[in-house]
């Protein structure tokens, strides 16, 4: 029974291996690996059911993103490699090496080549360099029981199938989907450790996080409750579906983050029509003497992420502002002053799809303007 891990290191996979000495991948970039758990094909028990032992670690290309052990692990190995860049069937160029060490008549460069254009993608994959190698090489480059990793924009993969029947086309899958989150935004976090915007909402990460359900970057002891890892397998099952694949494994994995229909669309969304920046709105009301005091702003937040509240009040006013919880009872934030006439705040939408902001005027009548930033 595989699995497979982010950045440095996974427990459900694998076996027994060496801690890794990668950082957290909160930091900008992580490798993925994707590794092998024995104990589950030896006992012969539900990869679902069964935890990830507590000794199974693996290693990424390299130990921290932007240092030179992995160009140094690459460039320093004796594997030697055919291809380069190709030019696949759709006019698409991509850069692919194949370890000599394959058979030329099973695994091509051209073949790997339009494996990897046929996968659900954008712009990326002009980007990236896939390294195609047997298993052997691969744990030589991305550590003991790995069977692939990926970091900024390299990806060493499978070109067998392995022992425990993981084919090379689901370690591809797996990797290419942290080579997709590492091109994807989802301010104020990173899609590599949380998964991009659309999926990462879909699935609740933010509000997982706060309940200390999941765990980005982990790749240690919560690796199966890690989001990026999460989004990486959710991307291969997606395009696996896709592909007319509907064996479903998901074996490495907590089955929390196993993805409903929502949340399998807002993965292809994240991949063909990216979220790029939030949307800002405008709102207005005129208080007079026979106005309501209080004015209910209602807001859709269908995404999580940043939110930024501003209200332009008349002169001498000192009206409440502030955001209310979808109950309209708790106030979540009350807005303050950072000018005569502006009240200001910010925070972050964290699993909440419909929010209010509650305008209580106080003191001089006029035009109230509300300027609302969501994600």
């Amino acid at each position: 029974m595989p699995v497979l891990t982010s950045c440095s290191c996974e427990r459900g996979y694998k076996d027994g291996v060496a801690t890794p000495r990668i950082r957290p991948l909160a930091v900008a970039v992580s490798g993925a690996a994707l590794l092998v758990a024995l104990i589950a094909s030896a006992t012969g028990t539900s990869s679902r059911a069964a935890g990830p032992a507590a000794s199974t670690y693996a290693r990424a290309v390299d130990s921290a993103p932007g240092t030179t052990l992995r160009a140094g692990r690459l460039a320093g190995s004796a594997i030697d490699w055919r291809g380069g860049p190709i030019t696949a069937s759709t006019g698409e160029t991509v850069n692919v090496l194949v370890s000599d060490a394959l058979p030329i008549e099973t695994s091509t460069p051209e073949g790997w080549a339009e494996f990897l254009v046929g996968l659900t993608h954008g712009p990326e994959i002009s980007l990236l360099t896939t390294h195609v190698a047997t298993l052997d090489e691969v744990q030589e480059l991305c550590g003991s029981r790995a069977l692939g990793c990926y970091a900024r924009d390299q990806m060493v993969s499978l070109g067998e199938t392995a022992p425990g029947g993981t084919t090379a086309e689901e370690v591809a899958r797996h990797e290419y989907g942290h080579h997709i989150a590492l091109h994807r935004s989802n301010v104020p976090w990173a899609a590599i450790d949380w998964g991009p915007k659309q999926w990462a909402s879909a699935a609740d990460v933010c509000a997982r996080v706060t309940r200390k359900e999941a765990f980005p970057g982990d790749q240690g002891a919560n690796y199966a409750r890690n989001p990026g890892e999460a989004w990486a397998e959710v991307y291969r099952l997606m395009d696996e579906r896709k592909a007319g694949i509907l064996t479903a494994n998901w074996p490495i994995i907590t089955p929390g983050f196993y993805p409903a229909d929502t949340a399998l669309s807002a993965a292809e969304r994240d991949v063909l029509q990216p979220w790029s920046a939030g949307k800002s709105t405008l709102f207005t009301r005129v208080f007079g003497k026979t106005t309501k005091k209080v004015w209910w702003i209602p807001l859709s937040t269908p995404l999580d992420g940043e939110l930024s509240i501003s209200a332009t009040l008349p002169n001498r006013a000192n009206h409440e502002v502030a955001l209310v919880g979808p109950d309209r009872r708790r106030v979540i934030r009350r807005a303050q002053w950072i000018s005569q006439r502006v009240k200001r705040m910010t925070g972050s939408v964290c699993g909440q799809r419909t929010l209010f902001v509650r305008v209580t005027q106080t003191g001089a009548l006029g035009r109230v303007r509300v300027s609302v930033a969501t994600p």
